[in-house]
């Protein structure tokens, strides 16, 4: 690389070539724990917690109140009409065979491993929001202390710090590794929830969980007096399921299931950018608050779903579910325990093995899930907003360079700043600002998306892609294009990036030097920074030095692609 950058352009060896194979906890982010959970009413913030006392004073009441409607004739009357299980409701022949046991196992097993990841990924930007914006002090739920007002808060200064137990791998700003364990396991939760639907609809077992008739309403509310009057019904799961098990079981594979997919894939730059309304009305802030309700349902349905095996009946549940019989023996104690064993045995080398070996993490999950972000990049982004909708505040991130050389450009105005595009390309150019801004000027008004969870829409003014493109000619054999800052990054050596050609010759891939119709702020990236709508925001470079086209990136930094990739284990295509 060196015979190919000049002086005018990051010296060879300010680039940081290591690309530690394991976190590298020396210049990793130090540890910060935030708070309490909150939610906001109004103005005023509630600790989670007090939920607890409430629950229990409710739980006691309902008990008390259940209890009390039993003993009245009219309920004795409605038991009989509606003992628990719909009457009129058809029953299952086939009990709980194997291909359903060996996928119920597979959904819990991976499950885990998504809320984990999940609660990870929320974890680098620790608040929710019913608005398009991220402003601080406008969200609904935060795990974090409020933002600061007397400094410089970036979005990687919010990130916190969770439990290895509780968080995938449990450090602070693992977000690149977390995100490669959600993904990959959320791509294998749905295949098995593909073939799970198939197989339903193929035997008899949707009977189970689809229900028939309108009566599972009132045998549903029947067995919740029974349960919560702690005498519990007479019931038979192996051919039907009571009304409030099959309309909770429904509620979780035909609601929960699908709205978290959907919630998942709407967080995605490629997609939201390409949808029109339905990206600004489903936008990402109101996308992760429901995404983060349906986790909160899961989650729910777990604990509760475990209260009720072990209050009902743990031999006949064991039995059905681990050993496909029903019987009075406990045939099924011993998968089951096998199955806990294996979930907790898991649960917990996950995040030391994901600490030890991140590049691995990195590497499987790049196999598992790069292939449909590379699908991804393909999309045009397309969507536009109004200046109305630019949000009052972006939240910055990075570090913007220090020492004289740019100071001394900063001074007046980047009037000396010059950028070289070079590389593979037949005219290799020195371009001046002047000469930048008196190109083609293309204004966009876009939403940004960072990969720690806010977004936010601005303004950008500045030079497409395509026309610099047009006047340096890349080569047939320039399959990226690295681009440079001069800034370095927290482990030592300059940042940089690198983007396919298609991403490049997007309508909307922009070298900004304007942000909501003034120069470009130096948080923000002056003098230059890059736009691609259609990925996320660490991969549009700040402070731009100098452009190369290149065959491989193979021999630049660590050889990943980028400097998040080569030291933080992101992924070089991140459209979702």
């Amino acid at each position: 690389m060196a015979d190919r950058i000049s002086r005018a352009d990051p010296d060879a060896g300010e680039l940081n070539r290591t690309a530690d194979e394991r976190v590298n906890f020396r210049a990793w982010t130090p540890p910060q724990w935030g708070r309490t959970p909150e939610v906001r009413v109004g103005r005023r913030w509630i600790n989670v917690f007090w939920a607890a006392p409430f629950a229990l004073a409710a739980l006691l009441i309902m008990i008390a109140a259940s209890q009390a409607l039993r003993e009245t004739a009219w309920f004795a009357e409605f038991v009989k009409a509606y003992p628990g299980a719909p009457l009129a409701a058809p029953k299952v022949e086939s009990g709980f065979p194997a291909w359903l046991r060996v996928q119920h196992f597979f959904n819990m097993f991976f499950m885990f491993f998504i809320i984990r990841a999940g609660l990870q990924i929320l974890a680098d930007h620790p608040r929710l929001y019913w608005t398009k914006d991220c402003t601080p002090g406008t969200e609904w739920f935060r795990f974090q202390h409020p933002v600061p007002r007397d400094r410089v808060w970036t979005s990687k200064d919010d990130s916190v710090t969770l439990s290895k137990w509780v968080g995938l791998p449990g450090l602070r700003h693992s977000i690149g590794l977390a995100r490669w364990w959600h993904f990959s396991l959320d791509l294998l939760w749905l295949v098995n929830g593909v073939i799970f639907y198939a197989l339903i609809f193929y035997t008899d077992q949707w009977k189970r969980v689809v229900p028939v008739t309108w009566e599972v309403f009132p045998n549903a509310f029947s067995v919740a007096v029974q349960y919560a009057s702690l005498h519990f019904p007479t019931e038979s799961t192996w051919d039907r399921y009571n009304g409030l098990q099959q309309i909770t079981y429904f509620i979780t594979i035909f609601v929960a299931a699908p709205v978290s997919i959907a919630t998942g894939i709407l967080q995605a730059p490629a997609v939201s950018n390409k949808i029109g309304v339905i990206g600004k009305v489903l936008n990402r802030q109101v996308a992760r608050s429901i995404h983060f309700l349906s986790m909160f349902w899961f989650l729910f349905f777990i604990l509760a779903h475990g209260a009720m095996v072990f209050a009902t009946s743990l031999r006949e549940n064991t039995n059905h579910m681990f050993a496909g019989v029903q019987s009075k023996e406990w045939a099924g104690l011993v998968p089951f325990l096998i199955a806990m064993g294996i979930v907790l045995v898991t649960q917990a080398l996950a995040s030391p093995f994901t600490i030890r070996h991140s590049r691995v993490v990195q590497r499987v999950g790049a196999f598992t899930v790069g292939w449909i972000k590379g699908i991804a990049e393909w999309w045009d982004p397309t969507t536009r907003f109004t200046e109305a909708d630019i949000s009052p505040r972006l939240w910055p991130n990075g570090t913007p360079p220090k020492g004289e050389p740019y100071e001394t450009l900063l001074k007046n105005d980047f009037a000396d700043f010059t950028l070289p595009v070079r590389g593979l390309v037949e005219n290799p150019r020195l371009f001046t600002m002047a000469e930048l801004k008196a190109m083609p000027k293309q204004e966009q008004i876009t939403r940004h998306f960072c990969i720690q969870g806010w977004s936010g829409v601005a303004k950008w003014g500045g030079v497409p892609m395509r026309h610099i493109m047009d006047i340096v000619r890349p080569l047939p054999n320039a399959k990226f294009a690295v681009f440079y800052a001069l800034s370095s990054g927290d482990y030592g050596g300059l940042y940089y990036d690198s983007h396919e050609m298609k991403n490049l010759k997007h309508e909307l891939t922009l070298i900004a030097y304007e942000m909501n119709g003034k120069p470009l702020p130096v948080l923000h990236g002056a003098p230059l920074r890059l736009r691609v709508e259609n990925e996320l925001g660490f991969k549009m470079v700040k402070w731009i030095h100098s452009i190369e086209f290149v065959e491989s990136f193979d021999s630049i930094g660590g050889g990943h692609g980028g400097y998040h990739e080569d030291h933080e284990f992101y992924g070089y295509k991140m459209p979702i």
